[in-house]
């Protein structure tokens, strides 16, 4: 029997919400506007979160340090050595070029120099030493890198030094700058981000406090009639959630054209990044955070609103 009038309760509660929701047309509309941009500021933000996300992730690959070697070294000492800097928490990846590969690399990068060329052809053997390209995890690694280089007392079996130079010393203060770059974008991305998010919850709700309000009379009778907190609270509660769900549908379908339009855009201008295709390919992820933002800021702006004409 208790389950019966539950059920009968919330299905008053639900057509009670779709009720105020048709009937306060102009605060509906009002609501939903205000909801419209709040979910398109929150959909901006993933947007621009993953804009971000690329373009950081692409200076990083960018940012590595060399170690050459000098051009007796042999293959399995370098080997030996890239295994240990393998083992380095902080390494990303270490790839290995040969000493001819490196000949062949410089030949390529001075192909129209043919005085370096010719030089380089009436040497008797390659001048050139193999290389080490070091990808830490993050920018800030490098240094402990070249530390553990530096005061690792590199030898070869003959026990000879085999580590010609290390361009991070050379290189230090761009990978530094470039760190701190990358760090204060981040920070930034999530300062003002979350800025908005807040500045727009804060929007909804009073519009939403505002149909409240207009319905503030209804509440106070409501209560006179002995209606429960939780009856008088829920049908704008519904209300909310009937806002939030069909502004964040309303979103969606503004996102598609413009996502689209600036598709081509964003990919010649932020390293390939196409708005669209990253729409598109996380449509349900999109989709759900629109639209459960939509909600959860519906339900809890309205449930919050309507605590204070109840004061509880």
């Amino acid at each position: 029997m208790e389950k019966k009038d539950l059920k009968t309760k919330l299905k008053r509660i639900i057509k009670a919400g779709i009720f105020n929701f048709s009937r306060s047309g102009y605060v509906s509309f009002a609501s939903m506007l205000v909801m419209v941009i709040t979910l398109s500021v929150i959909g901006s933000v993933v947007f621009v979160s993953a804009i971000l996300n690329i373009t950081m992730n692409e200076l990083r690959d960018k940012v590595d340090i060399n170690v050459y070697f000098v051009s007796n070294a042999l293959p399995e000492d370098i080997t030996s050595l890239k295994t240990k800097i393998e083992a380095l928490s902080e390494v990303k990846t270490v790839e290995y070029t040969s000493r001819e590969e490196s000949l062949e690399k410089f030949k390529l990068r001075h192909e129209n120099d043919q005085i370096t060329l010719q030089a380089l052809e009436e040497l008797e053997e390659n001048p050139l030493g193999a290389v080490l390209n070091i990808k830490a995890k993050q920018p800030s690694q490098y240094e402990g890198i070249a530390n553990f280089l530096n005061e690792e007392n590199i030898l070869s079996s003959e026990g000879e030094k085999i580590i010609d130079k290390i361009n991070y010393f050379e290189n230090r203060v761009a990978i530094e700058k470039l760190s701190r770059i990358i760090d204060s974008a981040e920070s930034l991305g999530w300062t003002v981000s979350l800025a908005l998010v807040v500045v727009s919850i804060i929007i909804t709700f009073n519009t939403i406090r505002l149909a409240i309000y207009i319905s503030r009379e209804e509440i106070s009778v409501m209560q006179l009639v002995g209606a429960s907190k939780n009856y008088v609270k829920g049908p704008f509660v519904v209300t909310g959630i009937i806002v939030g769900l069909a502004s964040g549908l309303i979103t969606m379908l503004l996102f598609l054209p413009i996502s689209y339009w600036l598709g081509n855009l964003t990919q010649n201008f932020f390293i390939g990044f196409n708005i669209f295709d990253y729409y598109i390919s996380n449509f349900f992820e999109i989709i759900f955070i629109i639209l459960g933002s939509g909600v959860a800021i519906g339900a809890i702006s309205s449930l919050l609103a309507v605590r204070k004409y109840l004061k509880l």
